[in-house]
Formats: structure tokens, C-alpha cells, sequence
């Protein structure tokens, strides 16, 4: 019997494991490539050496100065984008909104005592009836307040006077 297994049992012992470790290296090299291939199917290392630095392409160009966001824009983003949008269109039906011919151009008293106090009810604002309501934002600073605002009575096609951090001030304190 051991003469039997010699003859036959050992040579398909070693081819078995001569396959098993081809089949090993043929899955370590096929991950290997794989991974050094990008969406495209190119190679990432070649695509980085034939692409110059960003820096060697902007280098001959001025740089542009970053324009200054307006202060009152952080403020719009937080606490008034969801129901007014970042266009300041609104919310058909819901939320006014905050652009032309809106209530933008009133008078900033009431538009201090609205972020401070709230407003619910019916609104119409464009000849469009609203039905929702606004909470107060008590949490807002008058510099916020101020800014906030000048924001929308600037931008939005307004073109409105800002409104002053002492005025919201003396509105909030009611004098």
C-alpha cells in the first residue's frame, strides 16, 4: 500500500499544491493591479507624473483677490435659507419670500420686531397668501439682527437702505 500511495497519491499532492499556489499568486497579483487602477482604467501613478502641479498652472496667472461675503449671509444661511431658500424665493403657499416686491422694503422697525417677536397668521406678499408662521429668533444678536437684514434688503434684486446695529438696539429695547 505505501508503494501504491507513493506512485499515486504523491504526485497529485504536488500538483495540487504547485495549482494552489499559482492560483494564490494570480489573486495577490490580480488585486495588486487592480488597486493601482482608477475609474477611468488608467494607471493612477501615470496619470499624477503626466499631470503638471496645479501650482505650475496657476503660476503665471494673477491671483484674484476671494470676494468678501457679505456679514449678514452667514446669519441668512443658519437660521432663515430652509423656509426662505438660498435664492430667497420661499415656499409657495408656505414661507414668503425674501426678493423683489416683498416685504424686504418695509420699514426696518417692523422688520426687527418680526425676527425678534415672530409673525404668524395669514401673510400675502406679491398678491400670493401665506399660511404658516415665523417663530422669534431671540437667540440672534443685534449685530446679526443688523446684518441679517441688510442682507436681504440688499441682495435677493432688493436694493434697500441697511439697517443699523444701533437701531435694531433701540428697537429691541423699545425705545
Amino acid at each position: 500500500m505505501i508503494i501504491f500511495e507513493k506512485i499515486f497519491f504523491y504526485p497529485l499532492i504536488y500538483s495540487m499544491n504547485r495549482i494552489f499556489k499559482q492560483l494564490v499568486f494570480s489573486v495577490v497579483l490580480g488585486v495588486f493591479v487592480i488597486s493601482f487602477h482608477d475609474s477611468r482604467g488608467g494607471n493612477n501613478a501615470a496619470i499624477n507624473r503626466a499631470e503638471p502641479p496645479a501650482k505650475e498652472i496657476s503660476g503665471n496667472q494673477p491671483s484674484k483677490p476671494a470676494a468678501k461675503e457679505h456679514p449678514g449671509k452667514a446669519a441668512y444661511t443658519k437660521y432663515c435659507l430652509v423656509c426662505h431658500q438660498a435664492n430667497g424665493s420661499g415656499v409657495p403657499g408656505m414661507f414668503p419670500p425674501v426678493g423683489k416686491g416683498s416685504w424686504a422694503g418695509r420699514d426696518p422697525k417692523e422688520l426687527v420686531l418680526i425676527i425678534t417677536k415672530g409673525l404668524s397668521g395669514k401673510v400675502e406678499v406679491n398678491g400670493a397668501v401665506y399660511k404658516s408662521a415665523m417663530p422669534p429668533q431671540p437667540q440672534l444678536t443685534d449685530q446679526e439682527i443688523a446684518d441679517v437684514l441688510t442682507y436681504i434688503r440688499s441682495d435677493f434684486g432688493n436694493s434697500f437702505k441697511p439697517v443699523d446695529v444701533e437701531f435694531v438696539k433701540k428697537v429691541r429695547s423699545g425705545k
